[in-house]
C-alpha cells in the first residue's frame, strides 16, 4: 500500500515536472538555429529548409530586388498610377513626422478611430529591397526575442513595427529578406512579399515553401487574417484570431501601389483607446487606398518605431505602457 502510495507520487512529480518542461520549452527556453550575417542586398535562396547554425547558405539567385517594372513615360498614365496609390487619411489627421532621402519617403501620420489612437506611416519606395524584416538578436530560433525598437535599432530601420510572431509557433512558413528558414506549412493566410514588391495573399495549400521562394518570395508572414484582397475587405464582422479580444492594439502592413505601402499600429485596451476589431481594422485599410492589407501580432506586440523612437503606446495588460519583447520586425531601411 505505502509503495503503491509512493509510486503515484513519483508518477505524480514526473508528469508534473514534463508539463513544466513543455511550456518551458515552448515559451523560454531559447533554440538558436541560425545567425544571420547578410546584408539583404540581393534576393537569396537558402539550400537548407530548417537551417542549423553550421549549415546556413546564403547563396545569390538570379531574381535580384527591386522594382524592375520600366519607367512610365506617358503623362496621363502616370496621372492614373497617382491616383490610383493615393493615401486618404481620415479628418483630424495630425502630422507627426517625415523622412526622405529620396530614396525612401516616411510621412508619419495619427488619428482617431473608432474612439481608439491610430498611427500610420505613408512609405514610398524606390526599391523593394528597403523592405526588409529582422529576427531578434539577429538569429533565427524559437523564444530568441527582444523589444521591437531594439531589433530596430539593430537593424538600423528608420521605421519598423512588430512582425508575426513567428517564434511563439513551430508551423507556418518563414521566408526572410529572400531566404527561407521554415518550410512547415499552417493553417490560415500568409502575406508574400514579392521581389518587386507586390504583396499577395496566399493560403498554405497553394504552395510549397520552396515553390514560393522559386517564385520570388522576398518575405513570407504568417499570421493573418488577410484584411483587403484586391481593393475588397476580406474579413467579416466578428471576425477574429483565435480567442482574441474583439478589440485590440493592432498592427497591419498593406500596399496602395508599386513601391508604396501603408504601415499601420493602433492603441488598445485602455481608457484613452479601446482598440479596433479585425473588421474594423480591415475597413480602415481599405478606407485608406490599400489594395492589399494583413493583420501582424497584435495586442502587447503592436508597436510602431520611427527614427529610433516608439510613436506609440504598446500594452499588454492596459496598466502600464511598456514594448513586449518579440521574434522579428517588418522595417524600412
Amino acid at each position: 500500500m505505502i509503495r503503491a502510495k509512493r509510486l503515484k507520487v513519483v508518477g505524480a512529480l514526473l508528469t508534473a515536472a514534463f508539463s513544466v518542461y513543455v511550456l518551458l520549452d515552448s515559451f523560454v527556453i531559447e533554440r538558436r538555429a541560425a545567425i544571420v550575417t547578410d546584408d539583404a542586398s540581393a534576393h537569396f535562396a537558402c539550400q537548407t529548409a530548417e537551417p542549423v547554425l553550421e549549415e546556413v547558405c546564403l547563396v545569390p539567385t538570379a531574381a535580384g530586388v527591386g522594382n524592375d517594372a520600366p519607367e512610365e513615360t506617358d503623362e496621363e498614365t502616370d496621372e492614373e498610377t497617382d491616383e490610383e496609390t493615393a493615401l486618404s487619411l481620415p479628418a483630424g489627421t495630425q502630422t507627426i513626422g517625415s523622412y526622405d532621402d529620396g530614396e525612401i519617403a516616411i510621412a508619419l501620420y495619427t488619428f482617431r478611430y473608432a474612439d481608439t489612437q491610430v498611427y500610420a506611416a505613408d512609405v514610398t519606395l524606390s526599391s523593394a529591397q528597403y523592405l526588409k524584416t529582422a529576427f531578434a538578436d539577429s538569429t533565427y530560433g524559437r523564444n530568441v526575442t527582444d523589444k521591437t525598437s531594439e531589433i530596430a535599432r539593430e537593424a538600423g530601420a528608420l521605421l519598423a513595427v512588430n512582425g508575426d510572431y513567428y517564434g511563439a509557433r513551430q508551423s507556418g512558413y518563414v521566408i526572410r529578406n529572400g531566404v527561407l528558414y521554415r518550410d512547415s506549412a499552417s493553417d490560415g493566410e500568409m502575406l508574400l512579399i514579392r521581389a518587386d514588391g507586390s504583396f499577395e495573399i496566399v493560403s498554405a495549400s497553394a504552395a510549397s515553401a520552396e515553390e514560393l521562394l522559386s517564385d520570388g518570395a522576398w518575405q513570407v508572414l504568417c499570421f493573418g487574417p488577410g484584411l483587403v484582397e484586391d481593393g475588397v475587405i476580406a474579413v467579416e464582422e466578428g471576425e477574429e484570431v483565435g480567442h482574441a479580444k474583439a478589440s485590440n492594439p493592432r498592427t497591419a502592413i498593406g500596399m496602395l501601389g508599386e513601391g508604396h505601402y501603408l504601415f499601420l499600429v493602433s492603441d488598445g485596451r485602455t481608457g484613452e483607446s479601446e482598440g479596433l476589431s479585425l473588421s474594423e481594422l480591415a475597413e480602415l485599410m481599405a478606407a485608406m487606398g490599400c489594395r492589399e492589407a494583413y493583420n501582424l501580432d497584435g495586442g502587447g506586440s503592436s508597436t510602431m518605431v520611427f527614427l529610433g523612437e516608439v510613436v506609440n503606446n504598446p500594452t499588454t495588460n492596459g496598466k502600464r505602457v511598456s514594448e513586449r519583447s518579440v521574434s522579428d520586425i517588418v522595417y524600412v531601411g
